[in-house]
């Protein structure tokens, strides 16, 4: 059914409803409720670190850290404008240079560190400090007062991800400065309470159980329980793990989800169509994704943005594995109820020629 155009509508009614603060919703109805997949200005987009990395280390001699209070690169995707990698999702790119210190405050919005590349850096979180190692994933919830440092040689940097688009739609959005931490003088908890998955302290049966009880989750251990799946994982199944509150089994944030994926050598993956958004970031390795037809080839550290709906495929390239990690928006679908997956045109498949 073709419906009414604001064309049609008399200049003079139109200027009228502007006048009364309303619009007519009719000729504006297939813009707001496309049919069958949603109108998306979001464009599949690939940064490549290695491009990035000069610029960030720029920052570092132009800009002090008390002048920046966190020295962030934001990706921009190019179909959004501003600094949104996905609608929902903010992705920067943060360095933090020997001595420095990223003061201590807490905000809103909800945000994750996944680290890129240093040693010697650290994150603290209500007095828990966090060593940041490269593919160390550390959370810093909404609420929680953070601060980082750093402690040895050479740049850290690390993948910052928040909700702040969504929070900052709400116009929910703010961040209070708090004074240094006082640090425990103790590992943290990823070194003691929770240090095998299946075992918690045994006072949270019957305790309430905590929001956000591991705070650092240590890539040692991820890799090599990824690899220790891919042992018992047949060829047609992928290996993936998402990383959880060890408590409740839930999801770690309430809006982002994340998770991380080891491509056996020259595996291809096409997992479900999805409804949510997402961004991907290779940790090592390389290979090609294929989003919505558009094909990308990475390496270490390049990050993609993979829009709502989109058909995607990974492959691994090479003789050796690949590590991804994954941000995606898929708990704030599924609280809204409208989360939803889709078959997938292509079948995963094990063998596969190199990508060039």
């Amino acid at each position: 059914m073709a419906l009414g155009t604001l064309d049609e509508l008399p200049k003079s009614y139109l200027d009228e409803l502007t006048r009364l603060s309303v619009a007519p919703l009719w000729p504006q109805m297939r813009t707001i409720l496309p049919h069958d997949r949603p109108q998306r200005a979001t464009a599949p987009h690939l940064w490549r670190y290695a491009a990035l990395r000069p610029h960030l280390m720029r920052a570092g001699e132009l800009t002090p850290i008390e002048k920046a209070e966190r020295r962030v690169l934001a990706l921009a995707n190019p179909g959004l404008g501003g600094m949104l990698a996905t609608p929902s999702i903010f992705i920067g790119l943060q360095l933090i240079l020997p001595g420095e210190t990223a003061p201590n405050h807490r905000h809103s919005p909800s945000a994750i560190r996944f680290v890129i590349e240093g040693t010697g850096g650290f994150t603290a979180v209500n007095g828990e400090k966090c060593p940041m190692e490269k593919g160390d994933l550390i959370l810093t919830p909404s609420g929680q007062w953070h601060e980082h440092g750093h402690e040895g040689k050479g740049p850290v940097v690390w993948l910052d991800a928040l909700d702040l688009p969504v929070i900052g739609r709400l116009e929910a959005a703010y961040a209070v400065e708090g004074g240094p931490h006082t640090v425990r003088n103790i590992a943290d908890r990823s070194r003691t309470t929770y240090r095998r998955a299946g075992l918690v302290p045994y006072r949270s049966l019957a305790e309430r159980r905590e929001d956000y009880p591991l705070i650092r989750f240590p890539w040692s251990e991820v890799r090599q329980s990824l690899r220790d799946l891919a042992g018992g994982t047949d060829l047609q199944e992928p290996v993936h793990l998402a990383y959880v509150n060890p408590e409740t089994g839930e999801e770690c944030l309430p809006i982002l989800g994340f998770s991380t994926q080891m491509l056996r050598p020259g595996e291809e993956v096409a997992p479900p169509r999805r409804s949510c958004s997402g961004v991907v970031h290779v940790i090592e390795g390389r290979g090609e994704s294929s989003i919505d037809g558009k094909v990308f080839r990475w390496e270490d550290a390049d990050t993609i943005a993979i829009p709502t709906h989109a058909e995607v495929r990974h492959r691994a390239a090479g003789n050796a594995s690949a590590f991804i990690f994954h941000v995606d928006d898929a708990p704030l679908h599924r609280k809204l109820r409208i989360y939803e997956e889709f078959a997938p045109k292509h079948q995963a498949k094990r063998h596969l020629e190199a990508a060039e």
